[in-house]
């Protein structure tokens, strides 16, 4: 062929190869639309979003200033009238846990009614104004000062539980509800079925094997980010080991149930989605449920991973022990044993 005939047909290629782009193009546009499910999540999932978040900040503003009461007495110093400010109040066997509190800037004071003695942390920059607020109110001039020391918890060290507890959904959701779904459109369970394996023996080998590397990939994150940031660790190793372990086992119970019968991987994947987001964003893993409207925050108690977090925060930064974090591992037992269950019931190979 001549180069007049090659750079005649040049032009003729290259349009073949524009219409053969387009033509896919046009198709998997097509094919996205008719498909009904993978169309109304990416519609309806950012509207539920926009829509949670705008009603969980709906309420009151969230308080500046956060006082510790103790013994508290039917006569009130004006200074617990005092406006943006959030009274918590104690019962005497936890004042060491609340000076504890205030020594880690979570508390900006600590008053004792009955006392009048209030302990306040020297390195606390709100804690300075919280006390010049009790010294300028009636009445609070005839309190004794008890000054105490104590390191500041970053937002990283309080940031950390929940990272590590979303990590966790991800890997027990996905590890579990997406993959057995993918092996029963692919016929893998189908052959499954052939074979001497029970239901039962497949569940169970599907549930340790995801176990094992949520706790597994948990352990290297905890230590690799601890090494590299050197975040506090107040609590036990070991109960913060049986925390992520009923966690996750919650987690994978939850992923079971999704994946018992459906069929095709983007419905799993929605279904995931659509429980997996409202999780990570109303657990507490980025912020205090504190400010939310508390409907939000009666409904944040439905998730495990709320559990979870609650409870990782308290072993590592307050330093709790089985009896302070036992609500919460009831909880997960409760979840855990009902999810796996319900999964079991539901599985059908086909």
């Amino acid at each position: 062929m001549s180069s007049t005939e090659i750079a005649a047909a040049a032009p003729g290629r290259g349009w073949g190869r524009a219409r053969r782009v387009a033509a896919a193009f046009v198709a998997r546009n097509i094919e996205f639309v008719r498909d009904r499910t993978a169309l109304g999540w990416n519609l309806v999932m950012p509207v539920l979003i926009v829509l949670g978040f705008a009603f969980g900040y709906s309420g009151e503003p969230a308080p500046q200033y956060k006082i510790g009461l103790l013994h508290d007495t039917a006569a009130h110093p004006a200074f617990l009238d005092t406006r943006h400010v959030q009274f918590v109040p104690y019962a005497e066997a936890d004042t060491e846990a609340a000076i504890t509190r205030v020594e880690r800037h979570q508390l900006d004071l600590l008053i004792d009614l009955r006392t009048q003695r209030y302990w306040v942390n020297e390195e606390s920059a709100k804690g300075y104004l919280a006390e010049r607020l009790l010294a300028g109110s009636d009445g609070g001039s005839g309190f004794r000062r008890e000054a105490v020391r104590g390191r500041v918890i970053r937002y990283v060290d309080w940031l950390i539980p929940g990272v590590l507890s979303m990590n966790m959904m991800w890997s027990a959701l996905y590890g579990v509800g997406y993959v057995i779904v993918r092996y029963r459109k692919n016929g893998v369970l189908k052959r499954l079925k052939a074979t001497p394996l029970s239901a039962v023996e497949f569940l169970a080998a599907q549930i340790g094997s995801r176990l094992t590397l949520v706790l597994l990939v948990s352990t290297l994150v905890f230590t690799g980010t601890h090494l590299l940031i050197g975040y506090p660790m107040y609590g036990s190793y070991l109960h913060l080991l049986l925390v992520f372990a009923l966690g996750a086992s919650s987690l994978i119970g939850i992923g079971l149930v999704i994946a018992a019968r459906l069929r095709t991987e983007e419905m799993a994947d929605g279904l995931l989605n659509l429980i997996s987001w409202p999780m990570m964003f109303l657990s507490g893993i980025w912020f205090s449920l504190d400010g939310m409207h508390p409907w939000v925050q009666a409904v944040a108690q439905v998730f495990p991973l709320t559990h979870v977090t609650t409870a990782a925060r308290a072993v590592m930064i307050d330093g709790a022990g089985l009896a302070a974090i036992a609500p919460q591992l009831g909880v997960l037992v409760v979840f855990t044993a009902v999810c796996l269950a319900v999964g079991a019931a539901l599985f059908r190979w086909e």
